[in-house]
Parts: structure tokens; C-alpha cells; sequence
């Protein structure tokens, strides 16, 4: 089967950009190297091509109250402009996908629009799941994945490099905050949010209008940055990445987000009665940060022993750019899950000491 290529696919070809396969998408891994790539967005600004992300809108009667049955958080809460990190999750409690909910506009008589951002490996299956839960007499359902372009500025400068390009005071757009502006002609979706740990927003829009954006921040010196550097970037922040630190067999609760499990505030959605077990008896693993010594990488799937003994493996694992050491994120059993435990981490059939440290292994600021 043919690869999908993004609007922006030609432009990262021009830029003599690395790609590679990734989730049906050929995309880039990285243009001038990752570390340099990852240091522009820790000190300055990076640009990301996304565009391979799902995007999903709804629109029709109580869209919020109809998504509140797939997912532990409570939308209720939700205000027009605003957004909710959240996860769509099966009956046994386990994670189908980690999403994003922007809910658009929101009538008197109850009509109301929404955005969903989804990851690209998971979208033929979420956008069947979630249609599956909705009443298509009701809620119109439209998946613009391919129509629409996806670009992350993300960088302490990054807001102020995106404010010399639109009117619109992005200063006054919160965290998780997002609007639809006007940008070089055009109209774009802009939201406050990234998954790089740092400041910057993620902008939608129509691929002539995303080329024209690409091509005039690369003239004012953006640079541009590929999934490499995304990825050494999310694990710094600990950020969790599907597939790898969250999955079918991970539940929120194990996996440190408890904090978007709302199950005081909400009624019944799909999964609710494992996580009140798990509540209230307490997980048998956790999602923990592991910091190592020297160079020695601890890559997804290395073994991780304990006492002696095979315990788990690694989730995700790097070279931290920005702190110099081995960090990596795994499942520990309870037992073995506290700050400070040390572990060991096979690579290559020889052992390296591990310790479990606290997440996020960076914080901006």
C-alpha cells in the first residue's frame, strides 16, 4: 500500500529532510540532525509537520453529552474555547487512544461544535469507535484528516514568532485555550497546546494557507524538526506516546493520569468500573521515569530486572539532549515503583544500573 504524504510532504523533501514510515505516513525524521532540532525548541523555536494527526468534528445537539460515555473525564466542564487532554478507553479500562477534545461553540438550543485531535496510528479505529457511540440522526460526524494541514510552533519564542503574522492577541489565549483567527488570507484553528514540554500552539488549516505559514516562518529563521527530535522532546516532559508507554493494556490510573479520571464529578462511561476498583484497591503497576548513567540507552522493550529477576521492560527510552544521561519510562510493579528504587537494565546482555526518579525527567522554566 501506497504511503500517505501531507500537505507539506514536498516542502520537507526540498529541505533534503530524512522520512521515514510512520503509521501509513511518510514523514520526516529529521532535517539539519535531532539535537539541534531539540535545542531550538528547549531555547528558541522548532516547527513540526502533523499534519498525519487525525482531526475529527462534530457538530449537532449535546456533542459533549454524547462523548461523555467514552471518556473518564468530566467535558461538562468545558466552556467554549477551551480544551480537555483526555483518553478514550474499552470496558476492561484499557487505553484505545489518548485524544484531545476542543469544544468549538455552544448554542442555547443545545447545539453545539467539537474538535477532536487523535494520533495517526489509531484514527480508522477511534473514528469507528466513536461513531459507533453516537446517533447519527443527531450528530453529524466529519473527518477532515486528510483535508486539513497540522502545524506545531512549539519554543519559548514560539508565540511571539506566530504574533508578528496574525492580529488576533495570542497572548490572551490560555493554556488549552483555542480559536479560529485569521492567518496570512486565510483561516486557521489555532489551539494552545503541544506535546514538546515547552510553550506553543498547534495551528489547522487548508494545505495552500499551511505551505504559504511553512515557507514564512522557515524565512524568518524557524527551524524546522522532525519525529526525532518530538520524541526525545515528549520524553523529557514525560509525555506519554501510544504504542509504547500507554495501550490497550494500560489503564489511566497505572499510567500516572489520574488527574484527567474524574469519577466524582461525572456518571457511568465505559471503563468506569475497573477504575473504581483500581481506586480503591490500588494498581499493581505504575508508569515510572527511570534515570540511567554514562550512555547506555535503555531503548523500548530492554529488559528491566529487580533483585535479580526479569520485572518488566522499558516503554520508552533515550539519551536526554537536554540532561545529558539515560532516561526512560516503564511499568514497575508496585513493589518495585517507589522514588529511589534502583533497578537494572539489560542491554546487549550486559546490566546497568537504573533508579527510579520523578516525572517529568525536564520542566520548562
Amino acid at each position: 500500500m501506497a504511503l500517505l504524504h501531507t500537505p507539506l510532504f514536498d516542502s520537507c523533501v526540498k529541505l533534503k529532510a530524512k522520512m521515514t514510515e510512520f503509521s501509513g505516513w511518510e514523514m520526516p525524521v529529521q532535517f539539519s540532525g535531532i539535537k539541534q532540532e531539540h535545542e531550538a525548541v528547549r531555547t528558541h523555536v522548532g516547527m513540526f509537520d502533523i499534519s498525519h494527526m487525525g482531526k475529527f468534528f462534530l457538530s449537532g445537539p449535546s456533542v459533549i453529552a454524547s462523548l461523555q460515555t467514552l471518556v473518564p473525564s468530566d467535558l461538562a466542564r468545558l466552556k467554549p474555547g477551551q480544551a480537555q487532554y483526555t483518553v478514550l478507553l474499552n470496558p476492561e479500562g484499557g487505553i484505545i487512544d489518548d485524544i484531545i477534545v476542543y469544544l468549538q461553540s455552544q448554542e442555547d438550543n443545545g447545539e453545539e461544535k467539537v474538535a477532536i485531535i487523535v494520533n495517526a496510528a489509531t484514527c480508522e479505529g477511534d473514528r469507528q469507535w466513536i461513531q459507533q457511540h453516537l446517533d447519527p440522526d443527531k450528530i453529524q460526524f466529519d473527518d477532515q484528516t486528510l483535508n486539513q494541514a497540522l502545524i506545531a510552533l512549539q519554543g519559548p519564542k514560539a508565540i511571539e514568532t506566530l504574533q508578528a503574522l496574525t492580529t488576533t492577541d495570542l497572548s490572551s489565549i490560555p493554556r488549552f485555550g483555542h480559536t479560529t483567527l485569521s492567518l496570512l488570507g486565510g483561516s486557521a484553528f489555532l489551539a494552545h497546546t503541544g506535546y514538546t514540554g515547552e510553550d506553543g500552539v498547534e495551528i489547522m488549516l487548508d494545505p495552500d494557507t499551511a505551505l504559504q505559514l511553512w515557507d514564512t516562518l522557515l524565512q524568518t529563521g524557524v527551524i524546522p524538526c522532525g519525529l526525532g527530535a518530538r520524541d526525545t522532546l515528549r520524553l523529557e516532559a514525560a509525555l506519554a506516546l501510544y504504542g509504547q508507554d500507554i495501550d490497550l493494556t494500560t489503564t489511566p490510573l497505572e499510567a500516572g493520569l489520574k488527574w484527567l479520571v474524574h469519577l466524582k464529578t461525572k456518571g457511568d462511561f465505559i471503563g468506569r468500573s475497573v477504575l473504581e476498583e483500581q481506586q480503591a484497591n490500588g494498581v499493581s503497576k505504575r508508569l515510572v521515569g527511570l534515570q540511567g548513567e554514562g550512555r547506555h540507552i535503555a531503548r523500548h522493550d530492554y529488559p528491566l530486572l529487580a533483585a535479580g529477576k526479569v520485572v518488566s521492560k522499558v516503554a520508552s527510552g533515550t539519551l536526554s539532549p537536554t540532561l545529558g544521561y539515560p532516561i526512560a519510562m516503564a511499568y514497575l510493579p508496585k513493589q518495585w515503583a517507589k522514588i529511589g528504587q534502583e533497578i537494572e537494565v539489560e542491554i546487549r546482555g550486559k546490566r546497568y544500573p537504573m533508579k527510579v526518579v520523578k516525572k517529568p525527567f525536564y520542566r520548562a522554566g
